[in-house]
């Protein structure tokens, strides 16, 4: 129950956004059906259905709240989303566009989303990245900061907060550091065996939290050991 009110189907469009926003992780948790629910009315609001959230952000409300839209109401995004191809900002110090990125994450295309990550790794690693298909550690330090928290935002903005670079940092934390507890933890490793890529992968939001994005494993923990400690996304945590 929340704040003596006796459920959510008590609550009109107006609260139930007031809820979805500044309640506890736990509270809009149990909310997430009933935004669902009220997706027409939603969709009637406009731009106000947005109103409390911050577009610099990666408030997970706000990226359900698209995501309802998208599955229920999809012509009302058009208004939202005037011509910048997705609600949340999506910054750039290395000119790139991560619209592709947000469309895949609001249509929980998880898959592709995944692979235009590891596009966009390799594009702000270089040209030697890009030529041979994949990153090197040393160079992630050279990555652009703001480029790496805008999808590391778009992730968590659009998966209930459950996947992103920092979220995979949190559970690392959580596990003193030990990458060899990491795996299993966020579904890369089952009984000792590496998860096969990509069919044995859960591409959606049932997946274990912190499964996504994939940072190939297979080259060992330096990759994913530098993504996680470089600065920017350091900061976030």
């Amino acid at each position: 129950m929340l704040s003596g009110l006796s459920s959510s189907s008590d609550l009109s469009v107006d609260q139930l956004l007031e809820k979805f926003s500044s309640g506890s992780s736990r509270q809009k948790r149990s909310l997430i059906p009933a935004v669902e629910k009220a997706a027409d009315q939603l969709a009637a609001m406009g731009a106000a259905a947005l109103a409390s959230f911050d577009r610099e952000g990666d408030e997970w409300a706000a990226g359900w709240i698209l995501q309802t839209l998208h599955r229920h109401q999809p012509s009302a995004l058009s208004s939202l989303f005037g011509a910048s191809g997705g609600w949340f900002a999506t910054g750039s110090e290395s000119d790139l566009d991560y619209s592709p990125l947000q469309q895949a994450l609001l249509e929980e295309r998880f898959e592709e989303a995944d692979r235009l990550t590891s596009v966009f790794l390799r594009k702000l690693a270089g040209e030697q990245a890009e030529r041979r298909g994949y990153v090197y550690f040393s160079e992630v330090l050279t990555m652009r900061g703001l480029d790496l928290v805008t999808m590391d935002r778009l992730w968590i903005a659009y998966s209930q907060g459950r996947f992103g670079f920092t979220v995979q940092a949190r559970l690392l934390a959580t596990l003193d550091g030990r990458y060899d507890k990491l795996w299993p933890r966020i579904g890369w490793k089952q009984e000792g065996v590496w998860t096969r890529y990509p069919n044995a992968f859960d591409w959606s939001l049932k997946a274990p939290e912190g499964h996504m994005p994939l940072i190939n494993q297979l080259r060992g923990v330096r990759l994913i050991d530098a993504l996680l400690n470089h600065p920017s996304l350091v900061a976030r945590q």
